[in-house]
């Protein structure tokens, strides 16, 4: 079995590769949705954010994301402590759901493999791209929300330039090349 990382930056498409796998009967673990459910359920990552950030960080028995969002984005000491906290319980819990795994190729969907240093995990790394002015519109669209906080977003991830550097495979989402042969041309090499 290989495990393969799917990354790109915020509005690059790569939840909707994602999914063309899943279509394609390859199983996909969905880091950040994951994650979500994690920061819930497990009393750890609760306790010790919390800790960290306050008694806001939970509202009701759920995380409080609106405010830790605030506070993790104008603050990147803040970001990595919380990263720090939360991204070893959801590798932990990548592998339990790997080892359950019966395909030839499994998927990892995470925005921040680079960032991490997850990457290095993985026995290859495909990186979904696409031009800057996309992924803005993008996220505008699917978050409704404005440009500047977008902009602020990717700021806080690494640069797609960075990414390529470490990546073994790009798909171009830039509305001109078909993701569909992309993808199918992605499977070719990774099954040989």
């Amino acid at each position: 079995m290989k495990k393969i990382g799917l990354t790109g930056g915020i509005g690059s498409g790569k939840t909707t590769i994602a999914h063309m796998l899943e279509a394609m009967s390859y199983p996909v673990y969905f880091s950040d949705n994951r994650s979500k459910e994690l920061c819930d359920s497990d009393e750890g990552i609760r306790s010790q954010l919390i800790l960290l950030c306050g008694e806001k960080a939970y509202e009701n028995g759920h995380m409080n994301r609106p405010y830790l969002s605030e506070c993790i984005f104008s603050n990147p000491d803040l970001r990595i402590k919380v990263n720090e906290i939360i991204h070893p319980v959801v590798r932990k819990d990548f592998e339990t759901w790997s080892a359950k795994q019966t395909s030839t190729l499994i998927f990892n969907e995470a925005a921040i493999l680079f960032e991490t240093g997850a990457y290095q995990q993985f026995d290859a790394v495909v990186l979904v791209c696409a031009p800057i002015h996309q992924r803005i519109e993008r996220v505008m669209l699917r978050d409704l929300c404005d440009k500047a906080s977008v902009e602020s977003r990717i700021q806080s991830q690494w640069p797609e330039e960075e990414k390529r550097k470490l990546t073994n495979y790009c798909i171009e989402n830039d509305g001109i090349r078909p993701i569909l042969i992309q993808v199918e041309e992605l499977i070719a090499r990774l099954v040989s």
